[in-house]
Parts: C-alpha cells; sequence; structure tokens
C-alpha cells in the first residue's frame, strides 16, 4: 500500500500513530506499537519500509507523475447528480470508477484533475458524467480537441448551467458541435438494454442515451441499441467524430465491465497512448526523475506469487540486482530503472 501511494505521486508515508492512547477516544488506533509500547507485528513491516526508502530515497528525489491522460472530476457535478440521481443506483464516485478502473487494468497513469484545469499536457482526457457546464470548460475542452486531443464525453454530459439548471438546448449543451451529436432523449433503466457495434457488444445498465448525429460527415456511429424497449431499438447508443485535429467520443451507455474495457482499449490504442500488460493483479505505474530516466513501480496486489518477465533489461534498486525476469513475492514490489537508460 506505501509504494502504491509513491508510485501514484505520494513523497512521504506517515503512519498515525506510534503507541496506543491509554484514555480518550482513540484508545483502539492502529498503532506501531501497543499501549505496553511494545511492538505490534505490523512494526516489522513498517521497519523493512524504511530501510527500503532509505535505498531509494536520492533515486525518487525529485521524481514527479508525467500521466499523459486525465479524468476531470467535478463536485459541483456530483452534488448535482446526489440532489436528482433519477436512478436510485446512479452514483458519480462508481461511474466515474468505472472509467479509470479500465485505465488501470492497462496500466496507464492518469491525472485526477478538477474540471475547470487546463488540459495542455495531455492527449486523452475522459469527462465522466460532467452534469455542469460553465464557459471555461467548454472553451478548455474545445481547444483540446482542436490541438488534436482525444476526448471522452458520457452520460450525463452538458445537462445544466453552473446555477443547477437545465440549459435551453439538447445534451452535450456547448459541446454539441465538438460531439458531433445531441442527445434527442434520455432512459432511466429498470432493465439492462442490449447493443451492438463493430468494435464491440454488450448492455447498458440505469441509464441510456439516444444520440442523433448532428454532422454525417464527420461523425462515426460506434453501436446501436439492439431490440429491447421499443424507444431505443436500432437508435445510436456510440458515436465518434473528428473535430479540428482531435477525436470525441460521445458514449451514451453505461456499458458493462468487458464492452467497456473494449471500448477504452480502443481509445487508448487510436490515442497513441503506451500499454504495459501484465499478471493479474500486478501493476507497473512510473515516476520520471529530473533527468527524465522513467522509474518503474512493479507491485503485486495479491496474496500469491507472480512472475513479470520485463520487455528491457532493468535493475531493481530493492534487492540491488539486474533483472529481466521479475519474481514478485505476495504482495511484494520492485523499484527498477531500464538499464540502457531509456526515457518513455
Amino acid at each position: 500500500m506505501a509504494w502504491h501511494a509513491i508510485a501514484h505521486g505520494a513523497d512521504a508515508i506517515l503512519y498515525w500513530q506510534w503507541r496506543s492512547a491509554l484514555g480518550g477516544q482513540e484508545q483502539y488506533h492502529g498503532t506501531l506499537v501497543d499501549q505496553s509500547g511494545k511492538p505490534r507485528p505490523f512494526y516489522e513491516e513498517a521497519q523493512m519500509l524504511g530501510k527500503q526508502m532509505q535505498l531509494v530515497s536520492d533515486l525518487l528525489a525529485g521524481s514527479r507523475m508525467q500521466a499523459r491522460v486525465a479524468m476531470l472530476n467535478s463536485y459541483d457535478s456530483r452534488w448535482s447528480i446526489e440532489f436528482q440521481r433519477h436512478h436510485g443506483d446512479f452514483d458519480y464516485v462508481a461511474h466515474f470508477n468505472h472509467y479509470y478502473r479500465a485505465l488501470a487494468t492497462n496500466n496507464v497513469g492518469v491525472d485526477i484533475i478538477s474540471a475547470d484545469e487546463p488540459l495542455d499536457d495531455y492527449q486523452l482526457v475522459i469527462v465522466p458524467a460532467l452534469v455542469i457546464l460553465n464557459e471555461k470548460r467548454v472553451t478548455n475542452l474545445t481547444n483540446f480537441v482542436q490541438r488534436g486531443g482525444h476526448l471522452v464525453l458520457t452520460i450525463r454530459t452538458g445537462m445544466k448551467d453552473e446555477y443547477n439548471a437545465l440549459l435551453p438546448s439538447r445534451q452535450p449543451g456547448a459541446l454539441a458541435e465538438l460531439a458531433g451529436v445531441e442527445v434527442e432523449d434520455y432512459y432511466v433503466l429498470d432493465e439492462l438494454v442490449p447493443l451492438e457495434g463493430n468494435l464491440l457488444s454488450g448492455t447498458s445498465k440505469q441509464w441510456a442515451e439516444r444520440l442523433k448525429v448532428l454532422d454525417s460527415n464527420m461523425t462515426i456511429p460506434m453501436a446501436r441499441y439492439s431490440k429491447s424497449n421499443g424507444w431505443l431499438d436500432g437508435q445510436v447508443a456510440m458515436a465518434v467524430h473528428s473535430f479540428g485535429r482531435g477525436m470525441v467520443y460521445t458514449v451514451g451507455a453505461y456499458l458493462d465491465d468487458p464492452a467497456q474495457q473494449k471500448l477504452i482499449n480502443h481509445i487508448l490504442q487510436i490515442a497513441g497512448i503506451r500499454v504495459l500488460e501484465t499478471p493479474e493483479g500486478v501493476e507497473i505505474s512510473q515516476r520520471v526523475d529530473p533527468n527524465d530516466r522513467v522509474i518503474y513501480f512493479v507491485i503485486n496486489h495479491t496474496a500469491e506469487a507472480r512472475v513479470l518477465t520485463l520487455p528491457w533489461s532493468g535493475f531493481d534498486h530493492l534487492t540491488g540486482r539486474d533483472v529481466r525476469e521479475l519474481q514478485l513475492e505476495p504482495y511484494g514490489a520492485a523499484i527498477v530503472t531500464r538499464s540502457d537508460q531509456e526515457t518513455a
């Protein structure tokens, strides 16, 4: 857990607290030593981590994250949805994680940033359920795509203004020209609705949007709803639109997990985002040092040993060994740099 936090941007680890309080409201709070002052079993793990950090502190000093993918978090959109979910099971955070999980499976680094932040450093931006639109957000997203960025808009995007009032236009509001589609209607689902496309087939749960193509020359429907309730039969569920030098994907369905993974895999490939394959439960994350050397954190999140063959020769700074094949113990970690010193 500690190396996972550092791999994702933490620059320090703090264990709270040292010794169990004899009184007060934190008597049962997790500690390194118990109420008698004797080390708990976990003390040895914290001690080991301290020794490991001492080995790599110089290596990690000044290193930083360098993600090429961003996901936009919008607290005002989250509050708006929680106020009017429409479907009792629709949850902003769960929907957000549905997209994040498909990226994490591919070991793709992701920055989670405010929906109002600049997007200059990214190749791919995903915007989950951005209900609330304002002029700044529209401008940032439009400029991003015009410069060649790849943008993903999901369900419930562009419905309201910053006062939580419905926009006097169809979804996705001022992003419609960018998306090349508009939402003719949206449906809260009490059962799964099937959909089919050349790229994927699957189902939509909880929510489905019926998309109308606005720019028939530059918009390609990616999937349509199959026969279900009549209102959605044969209608466009997903579409991709070329705009400027970039691409905009509009996903009007809440896809099942396999279909979601296929979609994200495809978008990553088209956007030119490098994917690192690992055994199930093994993660690779990256930080970059001040000399642009990539530092790879390889973490086994499972209770079983895992073997990972690297695509290049490297050096594991925790064991002090040259490696090509990593033997990862249960919950084990390795911190590796490439022997050829190449940067990604």
